[in-house]
């Protein structure tokens, strides 16, 4: 860990936590997971990033299974790089992803200059942050001024829904280990908007709410 996240004083352990295999499961769950890429390609596509050379990263890609799936439908145009906090995945991402540069950092302090890139993927990962405002404090930081975000959470209440019905985390009520934090759509919007910038657009495949944000302007 490193000496800026010893100072935040984490609650979150992601490095004690199994993420592998997180994109494959069964045939339902495979079903859902393709709705939930459909609404990433959606947004990205709304983004609308025609710059001859653009930049793209996602933060907090594990195992890089998420990243192939963006990689497999990314404009031409769109440079695409990948980041990752805990050690041990990294190994494992470059195999998902071998002509993809991954690096290992934090989102408190992530290892780009300010304005690098022209669009962030943050997929699953805000809501296991102690601090989610910092994170997406930092990634205003290393996005462009015209740069945009795509954001996805669990939609809640329907995911502790959806848990307790397959009989999964019943003495939590449902609450899927090293979950921090907890959105509907409507909150999480408000909260990207009060932390990092409008909603362009939002896609709600069962069960995530995904959303487009766009920097605030200076």
């Amino acid at each position: 860990m490193n000496e800026n996240n010893n100072r935040l004083n984490l609650k979150a352990t992601p490095e004690d936590e199994d993420f592998r295999g997180k994109y494959e499961s069964g045939k339902i769950a495979n079903r859902l997971l393709d709705g939930y890429f459909l609404a990433v390609r959606g947004l990205t596509e709304i983004a609308r990033i025609k710059h001859k050379k653009a930049a793209a990263i996602e933060i907090g890609c594990g195992e890089g299974l998420s990243t192939k799936r963006i990689n497999s439908f990314l404009p031409e145009n769109i440079t695409m790089e990948a980041s990752e906090y805990v050690d041990h995945q990294i190994n494992f991402a470059k195999k998902n992803n071998p002509n993809t540069k991954i690096t290992q950092e934090s989102i408190y302090e992530l290892k780009h200059a300010d304005n690098s890139f022209d669009l962030i993927y943050l997929l699953e990962v805000l809501e296991h942050l102690d601090y989610p405002d910092k994170a997406l404090t930092e990634l205003k930081r290393v996005l462009k001024d015209d740069g945009y975000l795509i954001l996805g959470v669990p939609r809640e209440p329907i995911w502790r829904v959806l848990n307790v019905a397959r009989g999964k985390y019943w003495d939590d009520l449902g609450n899927t280990p090293g979950h921090l934090n907890h959105w509907s759509t409507n909150s999480l919007i408000d909260f990207v908007e009060t932390n990092f910038g409008p909603v362009i657009a939002k896609r709600n495949p069962l069960p995530w709410t995904l959303v487009l944000a766009k920097k605030h302007e200076k």
